[in-house]
């Protein structure tokens, strides 16, 4: 349901062969050529996943088992859940106050009404791509969480918390772009929520500091699509493109090698 066959294809064909041209190519207009086409790949490869888990949370969201609120009978369909999910993640089932259980722990003893996605779940909204330091896990996870809906009343939330570094690396293993090439996503605050480099996840790039990448970050956050060049660890040339999916920019580029002396 997460990945599997169709996603396999769909890197192949859209991401792993531009990839080829992208490497071969050393002029920065043949680059932002090819690399427009690798990067829907990488956008659409990463919201593949995204977007299968959040068909799943929707589908038990809608289940009479987990409807009826009772964690006797939530906890078997979300433990199918789980063990489909390719990326470590962690599995969970809110109830209306924010209390929630996971699939290992059971009642956690914790609230996730904290956390900046929990109105749009109170308003009966799906979430998908939510940064947060995961209270389950530690790890740095991407959310996507649907309601549950009885009638018009919120009977509590299916959510899936994804580890963001795990889902970068599974995306490179799969991509298998040149060393040279660098990718990665933006959120709405220009928070890298996925990075190559996964040292990198959760960073704000303005922290870094380098002007020249802070600079490239505002146009990438107030632009739709566009073509950037900045200086980190060397110098780069970037496509990038916004998700109508997640509001994410994700962005592509590649890293000059220096002319050789003569």
């Amino acid at each position: 349901m997460f990945s599997g066959r169709f996603l396999t294809v769909l890197v192949c064909w859209l991401v792993l062969a531009p990839s080829v041209a992208v490497a071969a190519e050393g002029a920065d207009s043949g680059f932002v050529l090819d690399s427009r086409v690798a990067l829907e790949g990488y956008r659409a490869a990463v919201e593949a996943r995204l977007n299968g888990a959040l068909t799943a949370t929707r589908t038990l969201a809608a289940t009479e088992e987990v409807r009826s609120g009772d964690w006797a009978r939530i906890r078997g369909p979300l433990t199918v859940m789980a063990a489909g999910l390719k990326e470590q993640a962690a599995v969970w089932y809110m109830q209306p106050d924010g209390s929630y259980y996971n699939v290992d722990r059971g009642l956690t003893g914790e609230s996730l009404r904290d956390r900046e996605y929990f109105p749009a779940l109170l308003a009966g909204r799906d979430v998908i791509g939510a940064l947060v330091i995961s209270k389950s896990t530690g790890s740095r996870s991407l959310i996507v969480a649907s309601p549950v809906l009885v009638g018009d009343k919120l009977a509590g939330a299916v959510g899936v918390s994804i580890d963001a570094a795990k889902l970068a690396a599974s995306i490179d293993q799969a991509i298998h772009f040149p060393p040279d090439v660098v990718f990665y996503a933006l959120d709405q605050q220009g928070r890298t929520s996925i990075h190559r480099a996964g040292d990198l996840i959760f960073v704000f790039p303005s922290d870094v500091g380098s002007a020249t990448l802070s600079d490239a970050v505002k146009t990438m956050l107030g632009q739709p699509e566009g073509v950037v060049r900045y200086q980190y660890k060397g110098d780069k040339t970037a496509v990038f493109q916004r998700s109508e999916l997640t509001g994410w920019v994700f962005v592509l580029g590649k890293t000059h090698r220096p002319d050789p002396k003569p």
